[in-house]
């Protein structure tokens, strides 16, 4: 896990990019001339502590990430690569496959990355893994292409000027879509795109769907079951073809248990190499519990577990189940405790760690925990993707209903009518799907991206941790995605396939238990503010310009659903539009707290 950054096609250095940087890679940051332009590397140590430093050389070329590459062992083992390597990188065999291969070698990879290849055949490549795990941001200007992991490091390349409708989209779904930033001219790399470089041009892209399992090194795609649908869903790629599922041989539950246990235990043994101390974060969730099951299955010592609780009134409190679950499995777990002083002591901070800005207020305990484990663990495996793979939210269930038992659409709601058609422009998902995978395709490519990993990477990050997702694994989609519906959702209970097994591995999760939901109790902390928040907010120059006083008072003084995306926004817009300081960011929207 590192930050990147570079030049391709100028004469500029990346050394001034990186320096912005430079929390995500507290080990050091190296900076190096390359072909037609300049990269640099702020290194988070992982994996060969001491040989693996970035930019990366060999027979293909140069390359630079950021990211695991989990199959990279496979990968040296099964093209016999050991001889050719001069380092233990995870990155480094990536380049001796684009020797043999070209950019078919990107298509072997099962990690999560975001990486520039500039290749010994004279072409240059910019590539994010296909669930957007880890971002890329590009900028094309005069005839050179800029590139990094976050928009902080073109501040000196752009004035920091608001994409309205970005904003708007901000406050309708708290995030905002794949494609242009919130920031006029900056985009992001859409979550499996591949791009080339041509003489100081973007390319048109090509992408690699999050159902394409690594074509060698680290196994192909689970058999599919009686009932799964005809065909998976393309890439992103518009004129892709759907992909063929093969008919099954077999029906059986307990023989899909068996496979989900062979299939996630792989998932989190892979997820697990580090040669840092690595733990999770635990809720009082299954899909938490079921990677922590694996993980203690997995490892000989108790492994280390964080969870955060909420000590205000009427806050849905995990910790309880969650210590049920560590005792059970012998984990060495550890509690941090959120309150209203860590509510406005961290909202600054977080509204400075999300650059590219996410409203979801999960990214206030994140940032906590994230704080709690730093010293003790470096990596941090967390149980994003269940949901989505899996079939686990209620508006699934919805969506599965017909309309006279209450059914409806599992898309969001917001007032903004031209949001509601971009977001449904970019979550259109094949019509071969059934209705439910429609709906988990559609989180897939819009909310999971773009809010619940981008929300991991920055608060992570921001503390020099590494946060692993064994969930949103290829190998993992490719057993899951597929699954008869009835698989995933049964009367009135999601992640069927996923109870089952917990019901089997670790009860002690409680897996038939009634889904909670995750809240974080901002209101209580806002409403006591309501009316000086109004006024203060109010006036912020950004929030003026997608929202009138008066709507911003009424949304304050009416506890309005928007109370907290306008508080974090305002904050938000005042660190990164008017350069304010976190803490002069606060008192400026929140007065003195």
């Amino acid at each position: 896990m590192c930050g990147i950054a570079g030049v391709l096609h100028g004469t500029a250095s990346a050394r001034p990019m990186i320096e912005t940087l430079t929390h995500r890679g507290p080990n050091g940051v190296r900076t190096e001339q390359v072909r037609g332009g300049s990269v640099a590397h702020a290194r988070l140590s992982i994996i060969d502590l001491e040989g693996g430093w970035q930019p990366l050389h060999a027979a293909g070329g140069t390359v630079i990430g950021n990211g695991e590459i989990y199959n990279y062992v496979e990968l040296t083992a099964e093209f016999g690569l050991a001889d050719e390597l001069s380092t233990g990188s995870d990155f480094e065999p990536l380049l001796h496959l684009y020797a043999k291969e070209g950019p078919a070698a990107f298509q072997r990879l099962r990690g999560m990355y975001a990486f520039c290849l500039i290749g010994a055949d004279g072409r240059t490549w910019l590539v994010r893994d296909p669930f957007g795990i880890k971002p890329l941001y590009v900028l094309e200007q005069e005839g050179a292409v800029y590139f990094a992991s976050e928009p902080r490091a073109f501040a000196a390349l752009l004035d920091a000027e608001l994409d309205e409708d970005r904003a708007r989209e901000l406050l309708a779904f708290n995030y905002t879509l794949t494609g242009d930033t919130i920031f006029k001219g900056l985009k992001r790399l859409a979550p499996g795109e591949i791009v080339e470089v041509v003489e100081g041009k973007l390319q048109a892209p090509t992408h690699r769907s999050f159902l394409s399992s690594p074509v060698h090194g680290g196994g192909g795609p689970a058999q599919p079951v009686e009932g799964a649908a005809s065909s998976a869903p393309p890439s992103l790629a518009p004129s892709t073809t759907l992909r063929a599922v093969p008919l099954p041989r077999y029906a059986g539950e307990e023989e899909l248990v068996d496979q989900l246990d062979a299939v996630l235990e792989d998932s989190v043994r892979v997820h697990q190499r580090s040669d840092v101390p690595y733990g999770l974060f635990l809720s009082g969730g299954i899909d938490s519990a079921a990677i922590a099951t694996l993980m203690s299955r997995l490892n000989a010592r108790p492994v280390t577990a964080f969870t955060c609780g909420f000590d205000a009134p009427g806050a849905r409190d995990e910790r309880a189940q969650a210590e049920r679950v560590a005792r059970a499995l012998n984990l060495d777990w550890r509690e941090t405790r959120f309150d209203e002083a860590d509510f406005w002591r961290i909202l600054p901070q977080v509204a400075w760690a999300l650059d590219d800005p996410t409203a979801d207020y999960a990214t206030l305990p994140t940032y906590k925990l994230a704080e709690a484990a730093k010293g003790t663990l470096t990596v941090v495996l967390t149980g994003e993707g269940g949901d989505e793979l899996f079939g686990g939210y209620g508006r699934y269930r919805k969506a599965l209903r017909p309309a006279w038992l209450g059914g409806r659409p599992a898309e969001p709601r917001p007032d903004d009518a031209e949001a509601l058609a971009r977001w449904r422009a970019q979550a259109r998902a094949p019509a071969s799907l059934t209705r439910l995978q429609q709906a988990q395709w559609a989180d897939i490519v819009t909310w999971l991206p773009n809010d619940l990993l981008l929300k991991l990477d920055r608060c992570l990050m921001a503390h020099g941790l590494e946060g692993r997702t064994p969930f949103l694994d290829p190998p993992v989609a490719d057993f899951a995605f597929p699954l008869p519906d009835r698989f995933k959702v049964r009367g009135r209970y999601g992640k069927w396939l996923v109870r089952k097994w917990l019901e089997r591995v670790c009860p002690a999760a409680d897996p038939w238990a009634r889904k909670q939901g995750f809240t974080v109790p901002v209101d209580a902390w806002i409403a006591p503010r309501a009316a000086d928040l109004a006024e203060r907010i109010g006036k912020v120059e950004a929030v003026r310009r997608v929202r009138t006083p008066d709507a911003v008072r009424a949304t304050f003084v009416g506890g309005g659903a928007e109370r907290w995306p306008l508080l974090f926004f305002a904050v938000w817009s005042l660190v990164h539009l008017e350069g304010a300081s976190p803490e002069d960011a606060l008192r400026q929207a929140a007065g003195t707290i």
